[in-house]
């Protein structure tokens, strides 16, 4: 990758949060995180910056979830790419999640999670470094 794809990375979970950012930096990805739904959504509506992706837990500190995160997303961008990470609602995906997303059960290997990222972004997966 020439620029570096900049991923929204939703994560109440500070250990977690640093994982996800660093399977994203170690393999070409750029990261930006949000602790709450409510802080995610602030940083994707400023316009500072923009974001490829967004990679959400779904039980989330705050008063958002990630179902919501997701659609209030797609509510500005109907195909902007997502994918879910759970330990817990799995099943709910179907019913709750957005349409064309992933969703990836915890634990996770990094291989999911960048494999998964490649696909929803359509872009070749980069290799390990």
């Amino acid at each position: 990758m020439s620029e570096s794809a900049l991923v929204l990375v939703v994560e109440d979970e500070y250990f977690l949060q640093a994982y996800v950012e660093q399977i994203l930096n170690d393999t070409g990805f750029a990261a930006e995180s949000a602790f709450s739904g409510e802080e995610a959504l602030t940083l994707f509506n400023s316009g500072f910056q923009k974001f490829k992706a967004v990679i959400t837990d779904i039980r989330l500190g705050g008063r958002m979830n990630g179902w919501e995160v997701a659609l209030r997303i797609r509510e500005k961008e109907a195909a902007f790419p997502v994918i879910y990470i759970t330990a817990q609602a799995a099943e709910e995906w179907v019913s709750q999640g957005v349409p064309k997303s992933v969703l990836i059960p915890k634990p996770f290997a990094p291989a999911q999670l960048i494999t998964a990222l490649s696909t929803v972004l359509n872009i070749e997966t980069p290799p390990a470094r």
